[in-house]
């Protein structure tokens, strides 16, 4: 049975990864504008409302969970490359998802992804080799590197594309 949580599994780190898997670890980032575009394609405001799963978030706070979490995260690169081992400021995106913002149109958070992307991919194809082991303290997850952050963000952009994708299906679509 599918674990819908999960549709592309649970993230694995295989560790610090050469030039080549950055680059398409990067490449695989860029694309999560024009990815999360098209899974949302033609999708009415109501259709918007479809939960992935049975007590899952409904598409449209995907979406603004996207953006908020892509917002989050390019600010995170910048800060650890700035300073030296940035204790950064966790949030909670569940509580996040229920806030008024959520229940807006997504036109606005799909705004938001192709401008953090841009912003953010010109960051990580400007950045030296050594500037992957550079790192941020998440207060409750510990010391993380740049290397790892950029591969579980580009699993996360995947894997919440999935749930989108589930959540069509669920109509027909």
């Amino acid at each position: 049975m599918e674990d819908l949580r999960y549709p592309i599994g649970p993230f694995v780190y295989a560790g610090f990864g050469t030039r080549e898997s950055r680059s398409e670890l990067i490449a695989k980032l860029a694309e999560t504008p024009s990815n999360v575009e098209a899974a949302v394609a033609g999708l009415t405001e109501g259709e918007l409302d479809t939960p992935y799963r049975s007590g899952g978030w409904a598409i449209r706070q995907v979406v603004h969970h996207l953006a908020d979490a892509q917002m989050s995260s390019f600010s995170r690169f910048k800060l650890a490359l700035t300073e030296a081992n940035p204790t950064i400021k966790p949030y909670s995106e569940a509580e996040w998802a229920e806030l008024p913002d959520s229940r807006l149109p997504i036109a606005p958070s799909m705004d938001i992804l192709r401008g953090v992307h841009v912003r953010w991919n010109a960051l990580l194809l400007g950045m030296a080799e050594a500037d992957f082991a550079k790192t941020f303290v998440h207060p409750e997850a510990g010391e993380t590197t740049l290397d790892k952050a950029l591969a579980m963000y580009a699993w996360h952009s995947q894997h919440h594309t999935a749930h989108i994708r589930l959540a069509r299906r669920s109509l027909g679509k």
